[in-house]
Parts: C-alpha cells; sequence; structure tokens
C-alpha cells in the first residue's frame, strides 16, 4: 500500500490560517495516498516561549513563567475557537490544552525547587515537548471534524533514545519496534496519526527531546518504520536553497540533491534539514521533498538517491559559525582536542563532529563548527567556556580562542572535478584562509575565515552558482 508522511513544520501550524492550508492538503493527498502519517512541530514560536519559561522556573521566577503559561493558553484557545469546530471537539481540547499545560506547571513548579541540574535537564524536556503535542491534538481533532479518522499519538510511545537530554540519539531499532507496534495497526484500520514531532523517550519512559528541527528526524524514522514511498516536509519556504536567502538576496530554490549532497548541506549550517534526518532512509532509498506549504503547486526540492554528477556543478554554499584555536607551536592535538569536545557537549549537548586542523613547525590551528541545532547563544557560551578552562590549566600551551566562520560549498563532484576547488579558491582571492578541508564524502569543501569576512566569501562562492564556468 501506498504510504506518504508529511511533517508539518512550526511557520506551516502557526496561525488558523495556515491550519487551514494544512487540512487542504491534507484531504488532497488522502485521495492520492492509501495511508497518511503526519508529525507536527509546535505553533511558531511556542518551543522558545518554553525554553525561555523554563530558565525562569529555574531562577525561581515563578510569576515570569506563569505569565508565559498563560499566555501559551490564551493563543491556542483563541486559535481553537476561529478554527471550524463542533462544540463537542472544541470543549475536548479546551480540556486538554487545560490538563497539559496544569502539568506542565507542575514541572516548572519542581523546577524552581530543586538544584539539581540533571534533573532540571529532565524537566526542561518533559516541559518544551507540550507544543508539540497541543498542535497534534488540533490537528487530529480539525481531522475529525472533517470526517477523517484521526488520533493524536506522543513520540514518547515511539521514538526510544539514550539520556542525552536536549539532543538525544534515537535507538533505531527499538524505534521501529515501537512503531510497528502502535503506529502500523492504525494504518491498516484506515486512521490518520498526527504524531508529535521531536520529543522521544529513554528506555525508562524518561521524556527527551531530539534537538532544534528535530520533527525531521522523527519524519525519517516513521517513514522507515511505516514502509513509506515518500516523505515530504513542509515548511514557508519553496525548497532547499542554493545559500541562506536571508543572507544571500540571489539565492535559488535546488531542484535535487542526493542523500550525501543534502547531509553536508543541513551539517553545515541548512537549517530547514536536520543534520541526522537521512541517515535512517537512506538504506531505505526514501526520497524526500521539501515543499512550501502556503504554494504547494510548486515542485520542491527532492531528495533521493542517485548522483547528480552530470552537472559537474557547486550545488549550495552555507555559513556556519565555529570556534578556533590558534598556539605558536607544533605537537599532539589529542588533549585540546579532547578538551574542546567537552566543552562543546557541556554547553550544546553535541558533540564536536567535525573539527579543521592543521599544523606547521611552529604553529597550531585547530575549528569546530557550532550546530546550528544548539541555539542562538551556543557560540557564544562555548567561546566563553573555553577561554575559562584554558585560563584554569596551568600549562594551557598558549592557545588562543577566536570565533570564525565556516564557509562550506556542496558538490558532489569534488572528488573527480578539482578544478571546482581551484574555482572556490580563486573565487576568495586576496580574503584571508585560516583554514581548509574537503570532506571524506567528497561533497562539501570549507574554507575558515574571520567572522568579518563571511558575507563577503559566501557571496562570492555563490556567484560561482549563478554563473558556473
Amino acid at each position: 500500500m501506498k504510504t506518504l508522511v508529511m511533517k508539518f513544520g512550526g511557520s506551516s501550524v502557526g496561525t488558523t490560517s495556515a491550519l487551514i492550508q494544512v487540512l487542504s492538503i491534507v484531504l488532497n493527498e488522502r485521495e492520492q495516498w492509501d495511508r497518511l502519517v503526519l508529525v507536527v512541530s509546535a505553533l511558531d514560536g511556542v518551543t522558545d516561549m518554553l525554553i525561555e519559561a523554563a530558565g525562569l522556573a529555574n531562577m525561581g521566577n515563578q510569576r515570569g513563567y506563569r505569565r508565559i503559561v498563560a499566555n501559551l493558553r490564551t493563543r491556542h484557545l483563541a486559535m481553537i475557537e476561529e478554527l471550524p469546530l463542533g462544540n463537542s471537539e472544541r470543549g475536548a481540547l479546551q480540556a486538554d490544552i487545560d490538563r497539559l499545560l496544569f502539568d506542565m506547571l507542575d514541572i516548572y513548579q519542581g523546577m524552581t525547587h530543586s538544584s539539581d541540574r540533571w534533573a532540571a535537564t529532565q524537566k526542561l524536556d518533559a516541559s518544551i515537548g507540550v507544543g508539540e503535542k497541543l498542535a497534534a491534538r488540533i490537528i487530529a481533532a480539525l481531522l475529525r471534524q472533517n470526517d477523517v479518522r484521526s488520533v493524536a499519538i506522543d513520540t514518547t510511545n515511539l521514538i526510544v533514545t539514550d539520556d542525552s537530554h536536549g539532543n538525544a540519539i534515537p535507538n533505531i531499532a527499538m524505534s521501529r519496534t515501537q512503531i510497528a507496534t502502535n503506529v502500523l495497526p492504525l494504518l491498516e484500520r484506515g486512521i490518520v496519526p498526527v504524531i508529535t514531532g521531536f520529543i522521544g523517550a529513554t528506555r525508562s519512559g524518561q521524556p527527551t527531546t531530539l534537538g532544534r528541527g528535530g520533527s525531521d528526524l522523527t519524519a525519517s524514522i516513521l517513514g522507515a518504520g511505516v514502509g513509506a514511498q515518500e516523505i515530504w516536509l513542509w515548511t514557508d519556504v519553496d525548497g532547499l536553497m542554493t545559500a541562506d536567502p536571508r543572507e544571500v538576496d540571489t539565492a535559488q530554490v535546488i531542484p535535487h540533491l542526493s542523500y550525501e549532497e543534502a547531509a553536508e548541506l543541513a551539517y553545515f549550517g541548512a537549517r530547514i534539514l536536520h543534520t541526522r534526518m537521512l541517515a535512517p532512509i537512506q538504506s531505505e532509498h526514501i526520497p524526500v521533498w521539501i515543499k512550501n506549504v502556503f504554494k504547494p503547486q510548486k515542485p520542491g526540492s527532492n531528495i533521493s538517491p542517485g548522483s547528480g554528477r552530470s552537472e559537474l556543478t557547486i550545488k549550495a554554499v552555507t555559513s556556519i559559525a565555529g570556534v578556533a584555536l590558534t598556539a605558536d607551536h607544533s605537537g599532539s592535538l589529542s588533549t585540546i582536542s579532547a578538551l574542546v569536545d567537552q566543552t562543546l557537549y557541556e554547553n550544546t549537548r553535541s558533540h564536536a563532529d567535525v573539527m579543521i586542523s592543521s599544523q606547521s613547525s611552529t604553529r597550531s590551528f585547530l575549528c569546530v563548527l557550532i550546530p546550528t541545532a544548539a541555539g542562538p547563544d551556543a557560540i557564544h557560551n562555548t567561546h566563553i567556556a573555553l577561554e575559562k578552562k584554558l585560563s584554569e590549566q596551568a600549562a594551557d600551551g598558549g592557545w588562543r580562542v577566536n570565533t570564525v566562520s565556516i564557509i562550506t560549498a556542496i558538490s558532489d563532484s569534488f572528488d573527480h572535478r578539482p578544478q571546482l576547488v581551484a574555482q572556490v579558491l580563486n573565487a576568495l582571492r586576496n580574503l584571508p584562509i585560516l583554514g581548509l578541508a574537503q570532506g571524506p564524502s567528497n561533497c562539501s569543501f570549507s574554507v575558515v575565515v574571520n567572522s568579518h569576512y563571511a558575507d563577503e566569501a559566501l557571496i562570492r562562492i555563490h556567484e560561482l552558482i549563478l554563473n558556473p564556468h
């Protein structure tokens, strides 16, 4: 049977009109597919509000977090008043909203009386997942009101993870078992499950979250688990772009990328796609489409097996923040690498997956990128924490810490068309380059520059995409 998994991001469920558009899409695709699975994020901005409320709870600011919860209640209740719902569905939704928010207040109350940092991290995960639960229940009710059998499901019962709260790693095998038990029977009965996005739970049932953008990862795990033919990610843009349109106004939609290209694009800064999203579906060869929920007629971007090597061009360029360390000596980098990894994990719950290093007889250079999923404060917090740790060590080796930018060109042609690398370097002539690295997937070529050169470097490389030689 043909199965489609559709994930709707926060911007596509943030308003009443957006939810009506989601309903229209679901009703249309229900006629084209045998089975539908929906994955939904919290309403636009809600997760950030929940994180802020948790921070206030940690500081004991009861008035602050209660104000945020009251605002969330008002927003969700106002939305369901505007939706075309019957009295019974609306009443049940209001009760669900009040129950979920009341439970969340209990969590925040517990945080104000706890000095245990680990317990606070656990409670944070338990609280910020509430936004997804609210959204799932609203959409399921809207579908039921339109004669679609639907039920909201919390992924605490589906996605099994480790205990890395804030950026948990799913256990794919165990998650697939849970999906087979709890989702497949619903699909066989013609029910459309509306599933919460970036939430998981440990084997013992402790709630976790998969990091920012983790709803993409949930969609891919579900897609593999239910044997989907395709996965569609609905956003508020027309697809993956050749550059971030907020940074490069000539950015264009990329029609097709290989899995490898898309994975590199995501890791090196594309905010639309979660960095770990493609791994669960790559062996299943499930194609992914990224589409605009407000312009569903547009084709979007396709990620699928197969190479675009016939194009022999650079497909995209990204910019992402990083922290660089330099020292006026050579020697082993193992100690400083371990320190950087530990500090990054303490501040972002992410390990240093990519490090760029180089040495000469008299100097050493080490750079680690800060994932966008770590949040806007991660680069500053990591920088400060590294400086503090180095200053506390009696023999720090004279390491200096700086904030840098990593500009990465994406193409699956770097391994057999080295002139692409030459074109990138020629485009950056007269800009100081601190480091270079070609990824082992042969789909990325990165240059490290001082942050104040990042915009210029980005625009120059993007010109190669618009005007390939």
